[in-house]
Parts: structure tokens; C-alpha cells; sequence
């Protein structure tokens, strides 16, 4: 009897728990879920509104969800035929692209040569990185200004794609020398036995593994120039060399008459280079480690 009452007791304790456990399963799960739904619709309705208003037929004064009226293309074709944004879009598409090749290239060799190599002062500039890092934007505008009026760079690509690349190199840096971190020092150790140089190692071995993080740096790097409107509008000075962040918001800034269709319109082209960009990486995000420990 004692055995049997005791069995009893286990089994109802098992029960207990395992009911315990369904309960805090499900409560996970219904949070979780109300979670990415109340994200979902952060995103998605700011998303809904500006893809209305690109395609409604009328000019609207006001951002509203509406899906009422004639729809047309008829903000795109003013958008390039009375207006620079084609201009503007061109500009911005230049900066960007040098500004990810130059920026993952830096940062991707000197996330390598953080992780694998002891040197003079390796300690101190990390730190350093971070301290630079501290500083506002805000803070720099000043020094940027006057750099770029001894430099006579003002209204100059070339400069401001140098700013967008120098502040994206101390804070990527250590997410790309953490990364590299992550990659096990005994394969360069076995290339090494196996007479491998450390360019080979790093072009060969290393650089395929790192793949998903480089994807992610040449994303950010990508985006930077099409959303930053406070670095553009203080550098650039002439209409014709504004980038779109700094274009769009002509249509906006006058509240008598504001063009929304048109902002909209342009909202969503700005936002077709990133998708297309994003969905290309999009592979490199899980099958570049696949790859790289294949070839490793």
C-alpha cells in the first residue's frame, strides 16, 4: 500500500509538472508571437501608407492609409520628368557603391589583421576605435565643415563618401575581429604546415568562412548613403548634386504644399536597390559558413 500510494504521489507530481510545462510553453509562445505581431505592424502599416500614396492617382496632402480612388503611375513619371530625382538617385547609387566597396574592404582586412596578429599599439587603437565611436554625429558637423573647406570638398562626392566610410570603420571593425574570432586559429595553423602564405590563408581559407558577416557589413554599408539626410544636407550644396534623402524632403518641407504622392513615389524606388541588394546576400547569410567550412 505504501508503495502503491507513493507511486501515486510520483505520478501526480509528474503530472503537475508536465502540466506546468504546457502552461509556460504556451505562454512563450502566445507572447512571442503577440510580440512580432505589434512589430509586424510598426513595419508594415508605415510600409502600406507610403505604398498608397506612391500610387495614388491624386496628389495628397497628408499621410493616410487609403486604398480608395484611381490608382496610376502617375507620381513616378513626375518624379522624372519634372523633377532631379533621377539625378538625385544616381548620385546617391554612386556613393553607396564606393562607399561598400571601400568600407567592407577596410574593415574586413583590418578585422583580420586585429584577430590574427599581435603588433605595437593593437590594444590602444581598438580603445581608440570605441572612444571615436562615442562621438555624435552632431558633434562632428563642425570639424567636417571646416575639413571640407581647407580641402575644398564641399559639394564633392568624394568626400562625403569618405565620411560615410570613416565612420563606419571603428565599430564594424570589432564586429568583423570578433567574427573572426569566432574561426578556429588551428586552420591557419595546418596552412601554415602546409607552406600556405597569410594572404593565402586569408583569401582562401578565412575570407569564405567570414562570408555571412561581410554580407551583412556591405548591406549596412549599402543603406547608410540612401537613409542619412543630416551628413548629405550640410556637405552638398547645389540642387543638382543632392542625394535622395535631401532631395525628397523638398517635396514635404513646405506644409502648404506639400507633394506626398511624389515623396512616396520616391520613397519606394529608394527602397527597391536595398531589397534587391538584400535578397541577393540573403544566400551568403547561412551558406557562406556552409561553403567556406567545406572548402576549410
Amino acid at each position: 500500500m505504501i508503495k502503491m500510494a507513493n507511486l501515486k504521489k510520483k505520478t501526480d507530481v509528474t503530472h503537475v509538472k508536465e502540466n506546468s510545462a504546457k502552461k509556460q510553453r504556451f505562454w512563450t509562445h502566445f507572447l512571442t508571437y503577440l510580440y512580432m505581431t505589434v512589430l509586424a505592424v510598426i513595419i508594415v502599416y508605415p510600409a502600406l501608407i507610403t505604398f498608397s500614396g506612391a500610387f495614388r492617382d491624386t496628389n495628397i496632402s497628408a499621410f493616410v492609409l487609403s486604398f480608395k480612388g484611381p490608382w496610376s503611375i502617375a507620381n513616378f513619371k513626375a518624379l522624372f520628368q519634372t523633377t532631379l530625382f533621377p539625378k538625385w538617385y544616381v548620385n546617391t547609387f554612386i556613393i553607396a557603391f564606393w562607399t561598400t566597396i571601400i568600407q567592407v574592404s577596410a574593415i574586413t582586412l583590418s578585422g583580420y589583421v586585429y584577430s590574427r596578429f599581435r603588433f605595437i599599439g593593437k590594444k590602444f587603437s581598438l580603445m581608440f576605435f570605441i572612444i571615436i565611436q562615442m562621438v555624435p554625429t552632431m558633434a562632428a558637423l563642425t570639424a567636417f565643415y571646416v575639413m571640407a573647406n581647407l580641402l575644398n570638398a564641399l559639394d564633392h562626392y568624394w568626400f562625403l563618401t569618405l565620411i560615410y566610410v570613416g565612420g563606419g570603420i571603428p565599430m564594424n571593425t570589432w564586429l568583423m575581429k570578433g567574427y573572426f574570432d569566432n574561426v578556429p586559429y588551428d586552420l591557419d595553423e595546418s596552412a601554415k604546415l602546409d607552406g600556405a602564405g597569410n594572404f593565402r590563408i586569408f583569401a582562401q581559407i578565412i575570407l569564405p568562412l567570414v562570408t555571412p558577416m561581410i554580407a551583412v557589413q556591405a548591406l549596412w554599408a549599402f543603406m547608410g548613403p540612401f537613409g542619412d539626410y543630416l551628413m548629405s544636407s550640410f556637405l552638398l550644396r547645389s540642387e543638382s548634386n543632392y542625394t535622395v534623402a535631401v532631395g525628397l524632403r523638398q517635396f514635404i518641407s513646405n506644409t502648404e504644399n506639400q507633394q506626398v504622392g511624389l515623396f512616396a513615389a520616391g520613397a519606394v524606388l529608394v527602397a527597391l536597390p536595398i531589397c534587391i541588394l538584400f535578397f541577393y546576400l540573403q544566400r551568403y547569410f547561412v551558406s557562406g559558413l556552409l561553403s567556406g567550412g567545406t572548402k576549410g
